[in-house]
């Protein structure tokens, strides 16, 4: 899917580009954005639209708009407030580079505008009904009963041991909620019947779940080479992770529960799932 990835990573520049905005603000929001990244969100969204036999593109205007709000929840993660992070996608992170106010502020302009992004599809292209359903399902999965609730929630457990159905809920809101978006953007765009929305849903909850658990290995066992950022944080934080309450070992058993049962979801669904088949594979093997 790599000519979709050149595509997303084109328009994402573009997109800011043709913004009248303070120049060191552009700068500092390109700079997060530019930095690259796996960009499994938006492949999810194009990967579920071939699914049901559309043109990926379709997505993509959904496709930025979560590619920005992640990119934000990166600007803030790293913040000295938050996990106080120095390297991000083997680059100096956003505020190392111009600074904490305007790495707040970049968070900030990326966040808002992907729901105008989303709210300017043309009517004849995705219907005000759908663009409707878009933006509600987006804030609802990275707001406080989604990401930012989840990110709360983590930041809460620092220092202090939660068991591992705590963990899941912790993660199934930071991470879960906004891949789960992802594919049932797909579904809304498609049309997509309730029965198989709802599977398409416990899919994305077992992939949002993997790959959690896959991030956690990596900061045990990961080359900070590959993964672009330093590795070991989360001892040092005293985080709850899945090698903390499961053993290395353990953690990855249940990576592959996790994706296995993603891909046993996906051979129930109706539609053509090799290329969803694929993400799964590359969100449980990933090295960064």
């Amino acid at each position: 899917m790599q000519p979709f990835i050149t595509l997303l990573n084109e328009e994402l520049l573009n997109t800011i580009r043709k913004l009248h905005m303070p120049e060191t603000l552009k700068q500092s929001m390109m700079y997060s954005l530019e930095a690259g990244g796996k960009r499994i969100r938006p492949l999810l969204i194009f990967a579920t639209l071939e699914g049901f036999g559309m043109d990926g593109k379709t997505g993509l205007p959904v496709a930025l708009s979560v590619e920005m709000i992640h990119t934000y929840s990166l600007i803030h993660d790293d913040l000295p407030s938050m996990d106080d992070d120095d390297l991000r996608r083997g680059k100096p992170t956003n505020h190392k580079v111009f600074g904490e106010a305007m790495a707040i502020l970049a968070g900030d302009g990326l966040l808002t505008y992907s729901f105008q992004l989303l709210s300017e599809i043309p009517s004849d292209v995705v219907s005000c009904e759908k663009k409707l359903a878009l933006i509600r399902e987006l804030a609802k999965a990275s707001g406080p009963e989604g990401m930012v609730g989840g990110q709360v929630a983590d930041l809460e457990g620092e220092n202090r041991t939660v068991d591992l159905s705590q963990l899941q809920t912790i993660h199934g809101n930071k991470t879960g909620k906004l891949l789960t978006f992802c594919v049932k953007a797909g579904a809304i765009l498609a049309g997509a019947d309730r029965e198989t929305t709802e599977k398409l849903e416990q899919f994305a909850h077992h992939i949002g779940l993997a790959f959690q658990i896959r991030d956690d290995i990596l900061d045990v066992e990961g080359i900070p080479e590959k993964t672009g950022k330093n590795t070991g944080s989360d001892k040092i934080k005293k985080k709850s992770t899945y090698p903390s309450l499961l053993t290395l070992d353990g953690a990855k058993e249940k990576l592959n529960e996790h994706v296995f049962a993603a891909k046993k979801l996906l051979a129930e669904l109706p539609l053509n799932t090799d290329k969803l088949e694929t993400i799964t594979d590359l969100i449980g093997s990933r090295d960064h």
